[in-house]
């Protein structure tokens, strides 16, 4: 089994501070300004997980995916789905930005289960990966609520294109109080 080197880790490192760096695609096209950082959605999508409350999860495992699963926008930036590259397109260049992660980190246990959890969410396929898609759109929601409230914009397309879609109950509920707090903030 192959193991880090100092020297990979802090490579890999230097990969990651590009999420700190890295403003998300969707808030800088609409203006926003200030926007957050990649890094700054995964972090409080991993707050989010630590807050459910669900026993049939693997709830460490939903932290951890959250903290992964945008890690290749490192790499190959933040794609949204109006930036007119298709899904199996997206999904080819963040594999590779993966793969290269992966190799950063001397294809060590550490590496392979990053890109082992990265794969699951992409998949969507089990119920932690379920519930992180949720919480990935939930916090979307969350921030486009608060930057509504703060920069006096309106940004229904974000509530638009997640109506619906949301599929655990506690998340369902943390959605429904961001629309009740979003219309008393028009009101």
């Amino acid at each position: 089994m192959s193991q880090s080197t100092a020297s990979s880790v802090v490579d890999f490192l230097s990969i990651v501070e590009r999420l700190k760096r890295t403003k998300r695609t969707g808030w800088v096209n609409s203006g926003i300004s200030g926007p957050e950082s990649i890094a700054d959605h995964m972090y409080r999508m991993g707050i989010m997980a630590m807050l459910i409350d669900d026993s049939s999860l693997d709830r460490t495992r939903c932290i951890k995916m959250a903290i992964v699963h945008d890690l290749a926008e490192a790499l190959v930036g933040d794609i949204t789905p109006f930036d007119g590259v298709s899904k199996a397109d997206k999904f080819k260049l963040e594999k590779q930005g993966m793969h290269d992660i992966v190799t950063t980190l001397g294809n060590s246990r550490a590496a392979r289960e990053i890109e082992a959890l990265w794969l699951e969410y992409e998949e969507d396929q089990t119920n932690e990966a379920h519930l992180v898609h949720d919480l990935d759109k939930c916090e979307m929601i969350q921030q486009a609520m608060e930057y509504e409230i703060s920069d006096s914009i309106k940004l229904d397309s974000f509530f638009n294109t997640t109506k619906g879609i949301f599929r655990h109950p506690q998340v369902q509920a943390w959605v429904e109080e961001i629309y009740r707090r979003r219309r008393a903030a028009t009101d």
